[in-house]
């Protein structure tokens, strides 16, 4: 007999309301991108009027057969990961649930190979249809790669210790091939343990997030957000861990503030995307209540964004402050513009008195006309009687004196 993995939904009252603003049944196409065991979808459906519809992705194969089993004409599920969401037409999507992460069943199942809590293949994929398996991958990888990856995807410090464990275990006895050998090369490559958590619990994560892209695929499905949400779409994101915490808010981040160019300050401002409506964590007696809480307490939370698109009211206040920014610009501008002309009128003012100076006129002299100055010459004349006439120096040639006359003054240089 097969036995039935329970799955508890995280922030299920919180996430659903997030896409539904106002009371009533709503019309419209909602997307669940993953469906896992269908706790929001059916949370979804039961919001949904008569003409709503819900699309739901998922890429495990029994997440699909479980949603085989709801008989509702409105909804609909696809074996695809999320990152397919382009393919919806655009703006074609009312509200959009994001679900990060690994489900229960997955975990508890030891054939799934996600967990080192019980012995089983080293799988790991999502989808079991297609790709290459855990152990598959870790037979043929080279040592700095697996390094790079338990490092970059689980935060691993000591991600060169358990790379090389797992690599000499590979050529001395074969590669590893089970959760079970894996967790105990682990543990014996770890030198330090973080209370409370296994030391195998950052390289599975590590190595599940590399199997099935999981990063990848979110920011890939974000991008895609932006072009199915119609106007008054809503997307709501449900994270576990940091790294794709930290891609979402880097998302709202990029997409919820206005941009200006600096080259071209009279333009107007590129419009926000999304807008941002806040985080919510969940509640203790959740996390109190949730089998899961010993491996990733308080760690969920849920990020709601809300596309620019929306805010009528708010249109007013972005172009009241695009007009300030223009005038507060512009009279920027008129001050930059009178100090350049009271400069230029001091300027003129010192020209002006210089020109009048006999200094300034052999300048413009020498400068324009390319005179030359002269040694002045001084012509004297003397009568008959030896006295002297007096003569005034003056620049240029000298000057030839008359021939004198016989028995006249004499002219002396």
């Amino acid at each position: 007999m097969e036995q039935s993995w329970t799955h508890t939904t995280v922030l299920l009252n919180e996430a659903v309301e997030a896409l539904f603003p106002d009371p009533g049944p709503a019309a419209g196409t909602y997307v669940d991108a993953t469906f896992g065991r269908g706790g929001h979808s059916r949370a979804i459906l039961q919001r949904l009027g008569p003409t709503g519809r819900l699309i739901a992705f998922d890429k495990d194969a029994e997440a699909v057969a479980e949603a085989a089993r709801i008989e509702d004409a409105r909804f609909s599920i696809r074996h695809q990961g999320f990152r397919h969401l382009e393919e919806l037409p655009p703006a074609s999507v009312s509200g959009l649930l994001m679900d990060l992460g690994v489900s229960s069943p997955q975990i508890d199942n030891p054939a799934r190979g996600f967990s080192f809590r019980s012995d089983g293949p080293l799988d790991m994929r999502m989808d079991t249809t297609r790709g290459q398996s855990a152990a598959e991958w870790l037979a043929t990888a080279e040592p700095q790669q697996i390094a790079e990856v338990i490092r970059d995807y689980g935060e691993e410090r000591f991600a060169v210790q358990i790379a090389k464990a797992i690599v000499a275990r590979r050529q001395e006895r074969g590669p590893v091939s089970t959760t079970a050998e894996l967790a105990e090369l682990v543990a014996g490559a770890v030198k330090t343990r973080e209370p409370g958590q296994n030391p195998a619990t950052r390289t599975f994560q590590a190595l599940r997030i590399f199997i099935n892209a999981e990063l990848e695929e979110l920011q890939q499905a974000l991008e895609a957000s932006l072009v199915v949400l119609e106007t008054q779409g809503r997307l709501a994101v449900i994270s576990f861990h940091s790294l794709e915490d930290r891609i979402v808010k880097q998302f709202i981040a990029k997409h919820s503030r206005e941009v200006y160019d600096r080259r071209a300050p009279f333009a107007a401002p590129k419009a926000m995307k999304l807008r941002s409506l806040g985080r919510v964590r969940p509640s203790k007696a959740e996390v109190d209540a949730n089998p899961r809480r010993q491996a990733e307490p308080a760690m969920a939370r849920v990020n709601l964004l809300l596309l620019l698109a929306v805010l009528g009211s708010a249109m007013y206040l972005v172009h009241t402050q695009y007009l300030s920014r223009q005038l507060f610009t512009e009279l920027h501008r008129i001050e930059l513009e009178a100090r350049r002309l009271e400069l230029d009128n001091d300027r003129l003012q010192v020209e002006k008195r210089a020109q009048a100076t006999p200094l300034r006129i052999e300048k413009l002299a020498k400068e324009q006309l390319r005179m030359r100055t002269t040694t002045p010459a001084i012509t004297q004349y003397v009568r008959e009687d030896g006295t002297v006439i007096p003569a005034v120096a003056a620049p240029g040639p000298v000057p030839s004196a008359p021939a004198p006359r016989p028995g006249s003054a004499k002219g002396v240089h």
